[in-house]
């Protein structure tokens, strides 16, 4: 079912937002006649409240301090994988994410969460460079480990990462996860910032 996910977004990416409104139709199972309505959420794939929860997992931050995303229930949150020295779609991903978070009233803002798809290259300097040069909320928390530590993570949310070239390919996938820890809506870049942060509200309104 989590590979029906990156297809379905890699698909919905090329075709457009019009495709991803009817994907939010099959994936619901909605049967109703008539042209479809507008989904809830905007990610070209959506999910009801505790339909899909997000993979656990415990990883190490920037900071060196260990991290749980249990730790995060009660919160809405932003679930990316980034390369800190990617010179492609990693920087222009991060300056479109900042921007859809920038959008949300402080009151509401997401925690967004990175995890590493660098495991050899990224550090905590270039990590803070790369954060402050794409404009990343500062609370951001970035997670690296072991080559093994990290594709357990990969491979739970659907993470191809191919480290055979000098920058590393990998896929793009944004997920919205909601207070409960269920992830809500994924997004694969390019996105557009100002549906993200509508989303954002949503979840952050819900949890409320």
């Amino acid at each position: 079912m989590r590979r029906t996910f990156v297809i379905v977004v890699a698909a919905a990416a090329i075709a457009g937002i019009a495709i991803g409104v009817a994907l939010h139709s099959a994936f619901s199972g909605s049967a109703a006649a008539g042209p479809p309505a507008l989904p809830a959420l905007h990610g070209q794939a959506t999910w009801a409240p505790a339909q899909r929860p997000a993979p656990t997992f415990t990883l190490r931050d920037q900071r060196g301090r260990s991290f749980s995303q249990r730790s995060l229930r009660g919160q809405t949150v932003v679930l990316t994988f980034l390369d800190s020295l990617c010179k492609e779609a990693c920087p222009i991903e991060g300056r479109m994410m900042a921007a859809a978070i920038r959008q949300v009233a402080p009151a509401g803002r997401p925690q967004l969460v990175v995890v590493s798809v660098d495991a050899a290259g990224d550090t905590p300097a270039t990590v803070d460079r790369a954060a402050r040069k794409w404009q990343l909320p500062r609370n951001v928390i970035w997670l690296m480990g072991t080559h093994r530590q990290l594709a357990r993570v990969w491979r739970a949310y659907q993470i191809e990462v191919d480290e055979t070239t000098g920058d590393i390919v990998h896929s793009t996938a944004l997920y919205l996860i909601d207070k409960h820890g269920n992830e809500r809506a994924g997004f694969l870049f390019p996105f557009i910032p100002g549906l993200v942060a509508d989303d954002l509200r949503r979840l952050a309104a819900e949890a409320a």
